[in-house]
């Protein structure tokens, strides 16, 4: 369990309430269904029209890993593959095709299972590099959604500010009516801005976060498979793979990252 992704919009949120309190406010009187319903609903179904079915599916999936614990671990990664390279080196690579098959993600256990099976580092790269190119596409999606929603919310919320005003205007000669359509109106705005940014927003950066530690992951992983099918030497291979990681985590991109791995390996030749 993240605890950071539960603790995180419990306290912003239970603050917020807090220092309402302290102002003399009572809850209940940001309590509307009405401008719920107008905010929510409204947001909701914008984002259903922008998005197909089953990217909004995939979002919702996605959501669920944020209260999760990060599975990306680059260092645990590079002494997978020098363990594995050890071995090859030493025994073949046919002789790490028991350790190849348990290993737990699906991405590395086909990596490895493609250089077990002699296939060229060339094509082997070729044939990764299109399932990472997938991976990426598809790891995009849901924090598009949740950018689009983080949008949508703050205006639907004028939406519903301009409607309870317009409440208002319609019963000025019922002054027991023009509170509640005051309220809506207020709190419409409270009710969008507040999702948007202490919610749908945050939402997005945590699942970009995982996304690029995926990804790290899964470039990690094709260059460590390919090292390997080239019979590197283990040294080689942690040194390479160190210098990715080191480049990832320091914020550069993949062809900085590959670089920094180039720039290891004739160090180490």
């Amino acid at each position: 369990m993240d605890l950071m992704s539960i603790i995180g919009p419990l306290l912003a949120i239970g603050l917020i309430l807090f220092g309402q309190h302290l102002e003399g406010g009572h809850i209940g009187s940001i309590l509307q269904p009405t401008a719920a319903l107008i905010v929510f609903g409204g947001t909701i179904g914008a984002v259903m029209l922008q998005f197909p079915g089953p990217i909004l599916k995939d979002t919702l999936s996605a959501i669920k890993t944020i209260f999760k614990p990060s599975h990306a671990d680059l260092n645990s990664t590079i002494a997978k593959f020098v363990e594995l390279a050890k071995k090859a080196r030493r025994d073949g690579l046919v002789s790490i095709e028991k350790e190849a098959a348990e290993v737990p993600d699906p991405f590395m256990r086909r990596a490895l299972e493609l250089a077990v099976d002699g296939t060229e580092s060339k094509a082997l790269r070729a044939a990764l590099e299109i399932e990472l190119t997938r991976s990426e596409e598809h790891g995009e999606w849901p924090v598009k959604v949740l950018e689009a929603a983080g949008g949508y919310f703050p205006t639907v919320g004028i939406i519903g500010a301009v409607l309870g005003l317009i409440h208002v205007m319609e019963n000025l000669s019922d002054p027991s009516k023009l509170g509640g359509g005051i309220a809506v109106a207020f709190v419409a705005t409270v009710y969008g801005v507040g999702a948007a940014n202490l919610v749908v927003l945050p939402m997005s950066g945590k699942l970009k976060v995982r996304h690029v530690e995926h990804m790290a992951q899964m470039e990690l992983t094709v260059e460590g498979s390919c090292a390997i099918a080239e019979g590197e030497h283990p040294r080689l291979v942690e040194k390479k793979l160190a210098a990715y990681a080191d480049k990832r985590k320091s914020g550069g991109s993949a062809e900085e990252a590959a670089g920094a791995a180039a720039d290891a390996a004739r160090g180490v030749a």
